[in-house]
């Protein structure tokens, strides 16, 4: 599958906004790809289908994770808001036969995050927390930051994200700590 029919594919999902995001993501992702050495093809196909399931029914969602054996039943006990990165990854995998494992965890992570992340997890995590269309605190430092230094700029996007939901008084998916925590440990050796 090559961009235009991952694009395809993945439009009639999305509302007009999101899709110009996807595509935001898509280019903001294959100019990290190119600057770490990243798989272009590869990139751009996580980052086309890294929201397939944004707009997906919740009900549906969580049928999906209460159903699949491969999908973590702990994403129940979290906003609705994370179940579309691992939801979507299973219904990529389903719905249009991608079975590449590093794209797949991709899309997966893009949102939360995890220990241990692959350079394709990173790269499509960061590219969708900083494409030009974003605009909140805290998102200009981590842009220029994720120009010298990946890691540091995943850990700069980990840290706002935790920050931003513990002022809201939210709960945070543990993956996102574990991720937090892993680049942490990373970048203060």
């Amino acid at each position: 599958m090559n961009l235009e029919e991952a694009y395809e594919r993945v439009k009639p999902k999305l509302k007009p906004a999101r899709f110009e995001h996807t595509k935001r993501v898509v280019e903001t992702a294959v100019e990290l790809a190119e600057a770490y050495g990243e798989d272009i093809e590869k990139t751009k196909i996580a980052a086309a289908f890294h929201d397939y399931a944004k707009y997906r029914d919740v009900e549906e969602m969580k049928r999906w994770i209460i159903k699949e054996t491969a999908l973590p039943k702990d994403l129940l006990l979290y906003h609705h808001e994370l179940w579309h990165g691992p939801v979507g990854a299973y219904l990529v995998r389903v719905e249009h036969d991608v079975m590449d494992i590093d794209i797949l965890s991709a899309i997966t992570y893009h949102t939360t995050g995890h220990a241990n992340m692959t350079l394709l997890e990173k790269i499509v995590f960061l590219a969708d927390y900083i494409e030009p269309g974003r605009s909140f605190p805290g998102v200009d430092e981590v842009r220029k930051v994720a120009k010298e230094d990946l890691n540091q700029g995943c850990y700069l996007a980990l840290r706002n994200t935790i920050q931003f939901l513990m002022s809201k008084g939210q709960t945070i998916y543990p993956d996102t700590f574990h991720a937090y925590n892993d680049f942490a440990r990373l970048l203060n050796k």
